[in-house]
């Protein structure tokens, strides 16, 4: 192998990457399924969100 050679490193971190975006993935699925986001009431806190965010209306 030449001392120029960037292949195994480059493979090296590619795989690192690759590992690490796929663990990132798993942990935020396994949070977002344990703080209630696949059961039945998921899409509860969107509309809440968009009932608070209504306000009056005043007409000129």
């Amino acid at each position: 192998m030449a001392p120029t050679d960037y292949t195994y490193p480059s493979v090296y971190f590619a795989y690192l990457f690759f590992f690490l975006s796929f663990c990132l993935a798993v942990y935020f699925f396994i949070r977002s399924r344990r703080d209630g986001y696949w059961g039945d009431k998921g899409e509860d806190a969107k509309y809440q969100m968009f009932e608070e965010d209504e306000t009056p209306r005043r007409n000129p």
